[in-house]
């Protein structure tokens, strides 16, 4: 077993009941199962997986032409990215606190279409969690905000700030009625203000300022990001990444944001992250940027938080059992795509969760 990642935490932030001599038993014969069933298309097209273990790599599978050379567009999966990048913002003091109105940071974007001063008071942790107050909703073909009406859009961030104000009809509860006081609504034109902030506030291009607080420290090189037409990085997604780069980043958060000796970002940052500040639906929650759910072993729930994107990818940490899980796909725009993943977590990972023998 080689080592892939060389600094662990010695306490998790997120650690919970799991008892110590819980672990993943993995073995060549279930490594064997899980290749036969991905080439077998049960999980639809995947292209890696990968698991880390402690730091220690347990397994790693390509499939589907894919190498440990190939970069993955994992697609939405690296809006978490832009996250990050306004934790190590606040960091360094570019940027005061979450509380912020993102409006500071875009005012040559004024005047907008559809003035209400409520967009005034728009926060970043409001466009984090996906809960603003504008109309923008990915998941409705009819929405104002919907993605595919962005990129038509040549300055997605006038895009954004020219949307009306979402209305709740009675079948749609406010937000003042919902879990924390949030309504949430998947918005990928906000999601893309994220990692535009944390790059004005410190005066850089976000490529740039990505590769010099993020990427370079966790050994990421030669980063390449697509371009609006506006020549903006496109942080909602579409950087391609390796599958080890991918499990670099879900290691820092277990590492408490350290990364061989460096604290990369604050501890209170992973914190705050992973704390629900939204409600999806029955089994899920959304912090800053993160997917959030559980799953359960011998009757006891456990924590999962994730990077999700289109085709079924997802960088998934299990703090308490150490656990990183790297799965790429290219089942884009799939039926069914986020589901198989699910399915893989389910039947390869929490089911080989044990007791020591």
């Amino acid at each position: 077993m080689r080592i892939l990642i060389s600094v662990l935490s010695t306490a998790l932030s997120l650690a919970g009941a799991a008892a110590a001599e819980e672990k993943l038993q993995w073995s060549g014969e279930i490594a064997g199962e899980l290749e036969a069933a991905v080439e077998k298309g049960d999980y639809q097209r995947v292209t890696s997986i990968m698991i880390l273990g402690g730091g220690d790599l347990v397994y790693e599978g390509y499939f589907n032409s894919a190498s440990a050379e190939t970069r993955h567009n994992t697609r939405s999966a690296t809006k978490t990215i832009n996250s990050m990048l306004i934790g190590a913002a606040i960091a360094d003091g570019d940027i005061k606190s979450v509380n912020e109105p993102i409006i500071k940071f875009f005012r040559d974007k004024r005047p907008f279409e559809n003035p209400d001063k409520r967009k005034n008071t728009i926060k970043i942790e409001d466009i984090m969690a996906m809960s603003s107050p504008l109309e923008c909703d990915d998941w409705n073909q009819f929405s104002r905000g919907n993605e595919e009406r962005m990129y038509l859009v040549e300055d997605m961030a006038q895009f954004y700030f020219d949307l009306p104000i979402r209305g709740f009809p009675v079948w749609s509860p406010p937000p003042e009625k919902q879990p924390y006081g949030r309504a949430f609504s998947y918005c990928t034109a906000g999601a893309q203000l994220v990692g535009w902030i944390a790059a004005r506030a410190a005066k850089e291009d976000l490529e740039a300022y990505a590769q010099r607080r993020l990427f370079t420290p966790l050994g990421i090189e030669t980063v390449t990001w697509p371009r609006t037409g506006a020549g903006d990085v496109m942080a909602a997604g579409g950087l391609e990444l390796t599958t080890t780069m991918l499990a670099r980043l879900g290691q820092l958060f277990l590492n408490d944001g350290e990364w061989n000796g460096e604290q990369i970002l604050p501890k209170t940052w992973i914190k705050e992250s992973l704390q629900p500040r939204a409600k999806v639906d029955e089994v899920t929650e959304y912090g800053y940027l993160w997917w959030l759910s559980r799953y359960e072993v011998n009757g006891v729930s456990h924590p999962v938080a994730y990077m999700s994107g289109n085709g079924g990818n997802r960088v998934i940490i299990m703090p308490d059992h150490e656990l990183v899980v790297i799965v790429t796909k290219t089942s884009y725009n799939t039926r069914g795509m986020h589901e198989t993943t699910q399915a893989l977590f389910d039947d390869f990972i929490v089911k080989n969760i044990q007791s020591e023998p």
